[in-house]
């Protein structure tokens, strides 16, 4: 399996965005996660204006998809966002 990182830019004022489209973003979410598709995500805790999510699979369409349909980028809340491949080089 492949790792890639998905990478969501929003804006200083995505926390606020975001509250109407939450629940069915996170549902949406668990369901990657249940499938063992995605292993990690979340906003940045420094300065909430994006976030980053770590997908496993044979390639990016993985996480491509995952974008394309979440509730987020559906309704706008995410400006821009982008998949890069990532390699692990060290692991639990």
């Amino acid at each position: 399996m492949k790792y890639f990182l998905l990478f969501y830019e929003a804006g200083a004022d995505y926390a606020e965005r975001r509250q109407p489209y939450r629940a069915e973003h996170l549902q949406y979410g668990q369901a990657a996660v249940e499938r063992g598709e995605m292993i990690l995500g979340g906003a940045y805790g420094d300065q909430v204006d994006g976030a980053v999510l770590v997908f496993v699979g044979d390639s990016a369409e993985v996480a491509e998809n995952f974008a394309k349909n979440d509730p987020y980028v559906k309704n706008s809340v995410i400006q821009r966002w982008w998949v890069r491949p990532w390699t692990v080089v060290l692991k639990k």
